[in-house]
């Protein structure tokens, strides 16, 4: 039976702390290159199509999403398909809310491992979909003190703080982007600028900052700049080569003569304890995402797992069997 799972059952069967546990213990284990490829891209005109693909080493489930975008129409779909150990085809997931979730799960498990250990005072930069999951991720697993939030427009600013004003501290909007950056210990860049140039500005940020960085995923996209990987102590990826080479930050930092390489890490060499991030109270340490196969089958054969479990989702009227081969 092929379980068809939509966005609003997607998010039902979300939870933050069971998605944060899987993705410590996927990225605990085996996520080589053979299991979790790199991403493919096709490109037609002004459209795309993103293909991330993985075997998970601890569901007994593979599958992939698929990202289709027109740029014409400014709009998007996602579809996560997963399959089990037989090759039978068990779940067709609605990926919007996954892409969303998983990101900023993912980004928990870093802060986690990177910030110091005192409650946070964090900094939003964006207000949209990515921003308030990342402030509602950070704030499942770690004390917050404080968040100041900036973005473009007022209102929306003032949206953010009132729709996540239950978290349990208060959330302030600022007028500035540099003011929010200047008085945080945690800073989440979730936002890039209609021109594709920097929201954020290395000489702002206090020495000992966390940084949070998902915003940068293609060559043609900009968020940070490169003073801020130059002062960088270390900097963990979720996918190293496609952060170093196929994000407009990096190619940016590499042009401006800064060698993201040599401290450059995994986030599994960090989840797994092979290698370190922060070593001292007073570095600046970046986390820089462009989304896995890793993250969206962690989180995918969650919700599946909650939905199974809570007779959740629909069955499909016809089945797909496997071939023998």
């Amino acid at each position: 039976m092929t379980l068809l799972i939509d966005d609003q059952t997607v998010r039902e069967s979300f939870d933050w702390k069971l998605a944060i546990e899987a993705l410590r213990a996927t990225y605990g284990g085996d996520v080589s290159a053979s299991r979790y490829p790199d991403r493919t891209m096709a490109r037609g005109d002004d459209t795309w199509l993103r293909t991330l693909a993985g075997v998970s080493a601890d569901t007994g489930l593979m599958g992939t999403k698929l990202i289709a975008a027109s740029m014409k129409a400014r709009q998007a779909s996602y579809l996560i398909p997963l399959f089990d150990d037989n090759a039978a085809l068990v779940a067709l997931l609605d990926g919007q809310s996954i892409t969303g979730i998983r990101t900023a799960a993912t980004s928990a498990v870093a802060a986690d491992l990177l910030a110091g250990p005192d409650p946070l005072a964090v900094a939003v930069i964006g207000s949209g979909f990515e921003a308030k999951k990342h402030l509602c991720a950070l704030a499942a697993i770690r004390p917050v003190r404080s968040a100041t939030v900036w973005s473009p427009r007022e209102a929306s600013r003032q949206a953010f703080a009132e729709e996540l004003s239950d978290l349990g501290f208060p959330i302030t909007p600022a007028d500035a982007a540099e003011s929010a950056v200047r008085s945080a210990t945690l800073v989440i860049c979730a936002a890039r600028s209609h021109d594709e140039s920097p929201t954020v500005i290395g000489e702002w940020f206090e020495p000992g900052t966390t940084v949070i960085s998902v915003g940068s995923t293609l060559p043609e996209q900009r968020e940070v700049d490169p003073e801020l990987l130059d002062r960088a102590h270390v900097i963990v990826a979720d996918m190293v080569n496609e952060v170093l080479h196929d994000t407009g930050d990096a190619l940016a930092a590499a042009e401006a003569g800064v060698d993201l390489g040599a401290k450059t890490i995994s986030l599994a060499e960090l989840v797994g304890g092979s290698r370190l991030g922060r070593t001292d109270p007073d570095q600046i340490v970046v986390y820089k995402s462009v989304g896995s196969a890793v993250q969206d089958i962690a989180v995918a054969a969650m919700c599946l797992a909650e939905a199974r479990r809570n007779g959740a989702g629909v069955p499909l009227p016809i089945s797909i069997p496997p071939v023998q081969k």
